[in-house]
């Protein structure tokens, strides 16, 4: 998908208001002294030079940003700020809005040069509020220009996965497994956040894979494949079917985007498909996701969905795990324990059978389903369950998380960030030791009392901050993450 950019380009607008009893000039000041700021940390962003008194000013500002390409909105109050204008700026604008106020700046300058914003951002939040107006306000809202550039850097990832969000569409194929009703969540809730769904038969799939055959771009992809894989390419035979397959999925996307920007993938991808096509789909998957495409095994829509917000926010490859397997106790002693300062239950392994990018691997190979050989091949010779990409999982920060619809429709969400550790898993498949401090009781409380489902999305950074704030803006009530120790969560039993 090279004519195709899945993961957007955030342009900055940057409006600053000013109420109609302050001096303008101040505000105006101060505004250019952010933008300036801004262009030192090399944060790109357009400096409006319309400032915002009145309504009026507001739909000549809001017109100015859009006729720049501006996406997203920087309201920045330079002194009190009028309060109707400032939030109607953050209510007709199209795209995500972020809330900052100016810091005095000498205490030798408090008659004529006091802005009072301090005082503004209370009734600016107030009034959003009253308006039922989503916005990004960060931790401290109020700062000098270089903080409030700080601030504005944060912003960005934020609104990147917010404005992909709202032009995204979820393409799934094949129903969701009986089997795993976790992934069978009510997607009423992605309408509610913007996003669009087209769920399509296994059967189209497999007529439009067939309808690639013989398509002149196959030998090109196999080889940008045998290139990656390097000495991890096992079984150059399946390089051909596999590419086809690419080829299939992303023309797919590129014919049924429809009014949509960006496209993510639920998938099916047992049983059926490995005796139908010839192969696991997990490598491909895993080069999709690389791309910024993820491709949700096992139709899991929210578990897309997650994945695009992590990719968003990072501007980096994501993946999707189950939250699989605890680590023995004799691992745990013989080769942890020594080295890192964490319990045995802070401790799991994160596995799926190989959609992880092979750039987040150790030492990445495409091999066969182990699972799948059992089931469908009687634990032979593999054949059609060859195809995942198998490895360690490379050490280093993480951030484990998802955003879930409930069965009565009600989102939720949760965080815990936490490492991979540079431990050999002595296992199969895409797998890695993850350690997140106070594991267990998250487990129990988190994702068990609340009723989570078996897959996490996994982003290769620690983003928690970022991804709050993201789920914030979205109106998600109930976002939880690995309290400390001594903060008991509501079902936890004091008494434990």
């Amino acid at each position: 998908m090279s004519e195709w950019n899945n993961i957007p380009q955030v342009k900055l607008g940057l409006v600053a208001v000013s109420r109609d009893c302050f001096v303008i000039s101040l505000s105006e000041r101060r505004r250019a002294a952010v933008a300036e700021s801004c262009g030192k940390k090399g944060i790109e962003i357009y400096e409006s030079k319309v400032t915002v008194e009145n309504e009026l000013d507001m739909k000549k500002a809001l017109e100015d940003v859009k006729a720049a390409g501006c996406n997203a909105l920087v309201v920045f109050l330079g002194n009190f700020g009028p309060e109707t204008p400032e939030t109607l700026l953050a209510k007709y604008f199209d795209g995500p809005a972020m809330f900052v106020a100016a810091a005095e700046e000498s205490g030798k300058d408090l008659i004529n040069g006091r802005g009072d914003a301090y005082c503004g951002m209370l009734n600016c939040s107030y009034n959003l509020g009253l308006r039922k107006i989503p916005a990004y306000i960060p931790e401290y809202p109020v700062g000098t220009a270089e903080q409030a550039a700080d601030m504005i850097g944060d912003f960005v990832p934020v609104a990147r996965a917010l404005i992909g969000l709202s032009h995204l569409k979820i393409i799934t194929f094949g129903p969701r497994p009986q089997d795993f009703f976790a992934c069978n969540a009510p997607i009423k809730p992605l309408y509610d956040l913007g996003v669009e769904i087209q769920e399509n038969s296994e059967l189209d799939l497999l007529v439009s894979y067939r309808q690639h055959q013989g398509d002149p771009r196959i030998a090109q992809v196999a080889e940008d494949m045998a290139a990656e894989l390097g000495k991890g390419n096992q079984y150059p035979d399946l390089l051909e079917r596999m590419a086809q397959y690419e080829l299939t999925l992303l023309d797919w996307a590129k014919l049924n985007k429809g009014a949509r920007d960006y496209v993510v993938f639920a998938n099916k991808c047992w049983p059926a498909f490995p005796s139908q096509f010839g192969f696991e789909p997990c490598y491909v998957n895993s080069r999709l996701a690389s791309r910024g495409i993820p491709v949700a095994c096992e139709v899991d829509i929210y578990g897309a969905l997650s994945e695009y917000i992590g990719a968003c926010v990072t501007n980096d490859a994501v993946t999707l795990l189950d939250i699989n397997n605890s680590v023995p106790a004799d691992q745990y002693i013989d080769g942890i324990q020594s080295r890192h300062a964490y319990e045995h239950r802070d401790l799991f392994m994160g596995f799926h059978c190989g959609n992880t990018p092979l750039c987040k691997l150790a030492d990445g190979a495409v091999k066969y389903q182990l699972i799948q050989n059992r089931l469908l091949e009687n634990g032979g010779t593999p054949d059609i369950t060859r195809g995942t990409l198998e490895g360690d999982i490379a050490p280093g920060n993480i951030t484990f998380y998802r955003l879930q619809s409930s069965a009565e429709g009600t989102l939720s969400a949760y965080i815990a960030q936490g490492e991979v550790l540079p431990s050999p898993t002595c296992s199969f498949g895409g797998i890695g030791i993850f350690a997140i401090p106070e594991m267990g009781r998250f487990y129990r409380h988190v994702l068990i009392a609340r009723h989570y489902p078996h897959h996490g999305a996994v982003a290769f950074a620690h983003c928690g901050k970022a991804l709050y704030s993201v789920f914030q803006y979205l109106g998600v009530e109930d976002i939880a993450f690995n309290q400390p120790k001594g903060m008991l969560y509501k079902t936890e039993n004091p008494f434990a």
